[in-house]
């Protein structure tokens, strides 16, 4: 696809044109004069123009078109915009976030509409959500799709520690500066750490909580790439939590099958079940009271999406810092049955 292209007269605004296309890892061609840009009219998918720029272009009787776009510095020329068809009039760097999202757009090319995202949040506290949530990701690239693994629980002493990944060099949430609009992807990923083609955000364990904008533009970024985007929620409800509830398409809750584990995560599914999300159970044996997933799903009141056998070594695996790995074991075969409810 072509690169956008600007022609700005105002030195200014040329500047902050250029900052925010960077921002948004967008490459831009900037034409020296009319003569220049006319050659590229028709072909670019946008056009960046500033009030001389306009007043140019009708001089030089150019026809209407879609994609374009006047930038100003505080007296917007409607008039001519109008004239020339432009489909909007940003005033920078007020509205600069607006013009981050159209390049970022362009520079991602059209989304995709096979973005998904599954969030995790366990019944009570050690549920092993986080664990289930690690699992699917890796599942997720496993069956050839790309995935971001996304650390919401500030309290949980990071998803990467976890994984056995936290001295690896990336980005952590206090590194991840996007206080809302959209973020690119390409950005993202180039950013974050990864793990076996997993690109993880974790927190961070001495920084602060996620910000709710800044988790809305993740989700949203990894959802326009046709990424899965597994996300990994606390118990109890912050600011940042439900952010990545109202993008999630699933939540899993994961309860161990015990009778406190089930009265607790009873008052979970509630509340999830009154913000209007898809909900569904994974019961995590064995039961020391025998006590069957069938009927932990009727007091939860969420149904039933597959009870997950214990992961053989599970404990002394993590504590050594590395993650299982056996593709046939109840954590892979749990993972890919929630991919299965979430990809149908």
């Amino acid at each position: 696809m072509p690169n956008p292209i600007a022609l700005l007269t105002d030195t200014d605004l040329l500047d902050e044109v250029l900052r925010v296309a960077a921002a948004a890892d967008c490459p831009l061609h900037c034409a020296p004069d009319v003569t220049a840009l006319r050659a590229q009219w028709h072909t670019a998918p946008l056009v960046l123009l500033d009030p001389a720029a306009v007043s140019a272009c009708l001089d030089a009787g150019f026809p209407r078109r879609t994609g374009v776009l006047v930038v100003h510095g505080g007296d917007p020329p409607w008039a001519p915009a109008v004239a020339l068809g432009a489909d909007g009039v940003l005033e920078l760097p007020v509205e600069g976030r607006t013009l981050v999202g159209a390049l970022s757009d362009l520079g991602e090319g059209p989304p995709s509409d096979l973005g998904r995202v599954v969030s995790f949040i366990g019944g009570r506290g050690g549920a092993g959500a986080s664990i289930l949530a690690i699992a699917c990701g890796r599942e997720a690239v496993a069956a050839g799709g790309e995935a971001m693994l996304v650390d919401c629980d500030p309290l949980g002493g990071g998803i990467d520690l976890a994984l056995g990944t936290e001295s690896d060099e990336g980005a952590r949430w206090p590194g991840v500066h996007c206080s809302g609009g959209k973020v690119p992807m390409s950005a993202l990923k180039a950013a974050l750490p990864t793990s076996t083609s997993l690109s993880v955000l974790a927190c961070d364990r001495a920084g602060p909580d996620p910000e709710p904008a800044a988790v809305a533009a993740v989700l949203d970024a990894g959802r326009r790439a046709g990424n899965t985007v597994v996300c990994d929620l606390p118990r109890h409800p912050t600011a940042a939590a439900a952010a990545a509830l109202d993008r999630t398409d699933l939540t899993v809750l994961v309860v161990p099958a015990e009778v406190r584990a089930t009265a607790a995560a009873s008052r979970v599914a509630s509340r999830l079940l009154t913000q209007g999300r898809t909900v569904r159970l994974v019961v995590r044996g064995p039961s020391p009271g025998n006590l069957q997933a069938a009927e932990m799903a009727d007091v939860i009141g969420i149904p039933l999406l597959t009870r997950m056998r214990p992961e053989p070594g599970l404990a002394e695996v993590l504590e050594r810092g590395r993650f299982p790995r056996n593709a046939k074991g109840p954590l892979a075969t749990a993972a890919r049955q929630v991919l299965k409810e979430l990809r149908p």
